[in-house]
Order: C-alpha cells, then structure tokens, then sequence
C-alpha cells in the first residue's frame, strides 16, 4: 500500500513538473484557438466555425519555425476540400456512403498528386469530411470555411511569435548554451572515467554521448524558428544575417558530436583493457571540454551581438583546441594500443571542427594550424 502510494505522489510530482515546464504552449493554444473562435463568430458572423480554432491548434502543434508553411497549408488544404466535397454532394447527395467515399478518394487523391504534405492531405480530407457529413447540405459553406481557416492559421502565427517578438534570437542563443554545455559534460565524463580507469563511468558517459544527437535536432529546430520570427519581425530582419553566419557552424557541430560519440566508445574499451592508461590523457579531453565551452560562448555572443566579447571565446577555444591537439601529439608514442589512437585521432578531429566552427579559416589554414600544434616546437 505504501509502495503504491509512493508511486502515485511520484506520479503526481512528474506531471506537476511536466505542466510548469510546458505551461507555455497550453496557454498559448488555449487563448489562441479562444481568440479564433470569438473572430470568427463576431468578424465574420459565422454561426459555428469550427475550422477557425481548429486550424489555430493545428498550425501551433507544429514545431517553430514551421508554422508559417502550416498555416498556409491548413488554408489551402480546407480549400481544396470544400472544392471536391460541394461539387460530389451536389453530384451524389449528402451522408451517403457513396458520397463518403468518392470525397474521401478524390481529395486524398488530390492533395497526394499535387505533393501536399501530410497536414495538407489530412485537413484536406477532414474538411471535406465535414462538409459531407455533418453540415446541412443547403448552406453556403466556401467563403465561410476558407476565412475561417484563414483566420485561425493567422491568430495562430501571431500567438506563437509574441513571446519572442522583443528577443526572437533569445531562445537559439540559450539552446546554443545548452548544447555546448552538455557536449563538455560529456568529455569532462570521459575524462574521469579516464582518470580512474572506470569502465563503468566510461559506459555512462557514452551512453550520455549517443543522446547528444537530439541536442544538435533541437538547435537546428531552434534555427528554423529564430528564422521564422525574424522574417516576421521587419525592425529586426537585420538580423538574419547574423543568423545565417551560424548555420554553417551547425554542421561542424553535428561532427563534433559525431566525434564526441566515437570518443567515448574509445574510451570505454580502454578502460576495459589492460594497458595502463597515460596520467594526461584524462587532462587532454578535459582542455577539449574547455575549448567546447569556449566556442559555445563564442557563438551564443556572436548572436547577441556582442562582438567584441564573441571574439574573446572565441580566442579561448582556438588556444583550448590547439592545446589539447599539443597534448594528445604528446602522447602518441611508438606502437600505441588501438584505443588510445582513437581517442587521439577523435581530440584531433574535434578539435578540427570547433576551430572550424567558431574561426573564419578555411579547411586547408585549419588544417595547417593543427598540424603544425602536433608538429611544433612544442610537440
């Protein structure tokens, strides 16, 4: 009994922290799809549209940074079904199964033809569903639905870029943080396991490594919403050229990822070996991790538009990556076992690709620069 109760009050504490975390898009939806409803009924003089709330929740269900294309995708797939639907309920009649089945046909058929995407077909579909089987077959339906669509995809663009309208790049600059900042974790991990030669941490650390994936999604997400709000913001469209100079960065930032995963793998296997494990290799992933926390700083700054201060991180990581490339040079010495050379050739590779992503050298210069750290004086 008590076991169960326990279960319950935990139950109860995870959905109340689920609500607080997502408390914004209930509220967004709810007063969004309310906002719709009262438009349509006292702008337009619809008796019941139900298509104005209703493209509004489906146009907010989407990710940011895609709601633009859904609204105008909800718009024209409701077109599109009271289209096919009055031309068939005039042919056929209405709330047959005939009728039901030829609209359903016809407009699935026709929203695939064209290449409509999923929402398109599907409220394409619904649509004319609606129409066939539930509204009286005497009304004048067109004008009314379209507009309400309209309206409800409208509302629904406008409620998911208020919060954001005063900082519309806020949300990518922190989700930039965030991912810096759990790559890092993860090598200041390995780095222990490292220490200790603990397989188990090292286990732990690539189990941390194969979720980092999801971060770099959500930063592209991020990307294409930050996008999205500037385009609707004209005093602030100045500032999708700052938007643009990071989206190349992504791309070295999925490989240092990449880098990251195979890293840890690296590492778990030596851990399990029997070789002993060199005392500064632990100190090495550690200065990547500097150099990650770095060029995250780096990139958040740049766009806040803090030059000045972007340049200073950025300085740091390019001096952190070149160092712990200096560092793992050191410590390939002659016949090294197979998981050290991978951890060396992934500090390497990593290392590549944050001075790829936060410097304005091209590859071959970034090339050269590394080398030249494994080959130096101080090597």
């Amino acid at each position: 009994m008590a076991g169960t109760t326990g279960r319950a009050a935990t139950a109860v504490r995870e959905a109340a922290g689920r609500l607080r975390r997502g408390w914004l898009p209930v509220v967004e939806a709810t007063v969004a799809a309310t906002v719709a409803w009262m438009l349509a009924t006292r702008l337009v003089g619809h008796p019941q549209p139900f298509f104005a709330p209703a493209a509004a929740l489906i146009v907010l269900g989407q990710a940011r940074g895609q709601r633009i294309r859904r609204a105008v995708e909800v718009v024209l797939g409701v077109a599109a079904g009271v289209l096919v639907a009055d031309l068939v309920v005039q042919a056929l009649g209405p709330r047959t199964t005939w009728t039901v089945l030829t609209v359903i046909l016809l407009t699935v058929s026709l929203a695939v033809a064209v290449g409509a995407s999923s929402v398109t077909v599907v409220q394409a579909a619904v649509s004319a569903l609606y129409l066939v089987v539930v509204s009286p077959p005497t009304e004048s339906l067109i004008p009314f639905r379209f507009v309400d669509a309209l309206i409800g995809g409208a509302v629904a663009v406008v409620a998911s870029q208020l919060v954001d309208a005063r900082r519309p790049l806020a949300p990518l600059v922190a989700e930039f943080r965030h991912t810096f900042a759990e790559l890092a974790d993860v090598l200041d991990e390995i780095a222990d396991a490292l220490d200790h030669g603990d397989d188990t941490a090292a286990l732990a650390a690539l189990e941390r490594a194969r979720h980092a994936d999801a971060a770099v999604e959500r930063l592209r997400g991020a990307v294409q919403a930050a996008g999205e709000a500037l385009r609707l913001n004209v005093r602030r469209r100045r500032h999708l050229g700052r938007l643009r100079s990071v989206e190349g960065s992504i791309r070295q930032i999925d490989y240092a990822v990449r880098n990251v995963r195979v890293l840890a793998r690296a590492a778990v296997t030596f851990t399990r070996g029997a070789a002993p494990v060199p005392a500064d290799l632990g100190g090495t992933v550690r200065t990547l991790a500097e150099a990650v926390r770095a060029a995250g700083d780096a990139l958040a700054a740049d766009l806040g538009g803090q030059e000045q201060v972007a340049d200073g991180h950025a300085g740091r990581a390019d001096a952190a990556a070149l160092e712990a490339v200096r560092s793992a040079g050191r410590l390939f010495t002659a016949g090294p076992t197979l998981p050290l050379a991978m951890i060396i050739g992934q500090v390497r590779a990593t290392a590549i690709d944050l001075l790829r992503g936060v410097g304005v050298d091209d590859d071959a210069t970034v090339l050269s620069r590394v080398d030249a750290a494994v080959t130096g004086p101080e090597h």
